[in-house]
């Protein structure tokens, strides 16, 4: 393990638009999209634009302008799909279920009695991440 951040990492080729995205919101901080491989429906992510590999060796100012964007995005997520709760989630090193090094932050609706799906490594549906992006646009305040 290297604690070097790689800046190949697949989410810095998504914010330098390497890779196609559905964008929920982007500003100077962050930018938030549909995760690709969503354990639940409105399943989507906030990744910040200032490198490091997770919140272990992120700086403080970036976490202090991190959160207001994962609350919003949280609250429109909800919103949005009438979930019945939010989840948000961080991983830190590969112990702790990280896979992606860049921070991240998984913003997960549930709904009562639906179980999530595991992360199968297969894709979902473009047409789908598409529609639940603009719902979740919609809801946002």
């Amino acid at each position: 393990m290297s604690d070097a951040y790689d800046p190949g990492n697949i989410f810095a080729k998504i914010l330098r638009g390497e890779i196609p995205r559905h964008e929920i919101f982007e500003d100077d901080v962050a930018l938030a999209l549909m995760d690709v491989m969503p354990q639940s429906k409105g399943h989507c992510l906030v990744i910040p634009k200032a490198p490091s590999r997770n919140l272990l060796d992120a700086e403080d100012e970036t976490l202090s302008l991190l959160m207001p964007r994962v609350a919003r995005l949280a609250r429109a997520a909800h919103k949005a799909f009438a979930a019945d709760g939010v989840v948000v989630s961080q991983f830190n090193e590969a112990p702790a279920g990280q896979t992606i090094f860049h921070l991240h932050f998984h913003v997960i609706p549930r709904y009562e009695g639906v179980a999530l799906v595991p992360h199968s490594g297969g894709m979902a549906d473009a047409g789908m991440l598409a529609e639940q992006a603009a719902l979740i646009r919609a809801a946002l305040d």
